[in-house]
């Protein structure tokens, strides 16, 4: 199979307790145009910000973020709960601030299903999304002063 490009596009939305439980709730998709004769665009990765009581947990299988990161990742997905005192300052009465990475065009099952294979190695997906999901916490953490 040959590789697939095609036009990229990105959404973003928020949510601030109105239409959901959540007061803090932002994410953003990334898209890729189908190949010819699709209409429809494939989904590249869908990143989460919310809050949520849920202590942090680790996926079976999964490998841990690195020092000073409290997550885990996979080749399709990660996630990361970011520093005590997050939640407070970006406006939340929950206990925790989760980001989670969504990565379906590294999803083994729904690569199966297509006939399709993974885009990039499973190895290098793993490395990716633990430097993004890194980033993230940091980020976000500097930007709401909230860094241990």
């Amino acid at each position: 199979m040959t590789a697939r490009g095609g036009e990229v596009s990105t959404e973003e939305w928020e949510s601030k307790g109105s239409t959901t439980d959540y007061a803090v709730f932002k994410g953003c998709s990334l898209r890729r145009a189908g190949s010819e004769g699709d209409d429809y665009p494939r989904g590249v990765a869908k990143l989460i910000v919310e809050d949520t009581s849920s202590p942090p947990g680790r996926k079976k299988g999964s490998t841990p973020l690195g020092a000073g990161f409290t997550g885990w990742a996979l080749p399709e997905r990660a996630t990361v709960t970011l520093p005590a005192g997050c939640a407070v300052r970006m406006g939340s009465t929950a206990p925790y601030i989760r980001a989670w990475l969504e990565v379906p065009s590294q999803e083994e099952d729904l690569l199966a299903r297509r006939g399709e294979t993974r885009s990039v190695d499973a190895d290098t997906a793993l490395h990716n999304n633990k430097i993004v999901m890194r980033d993230v916490a940091t980020r976000l953490a500097e930007r709401y002063g909230c860094a241990d």
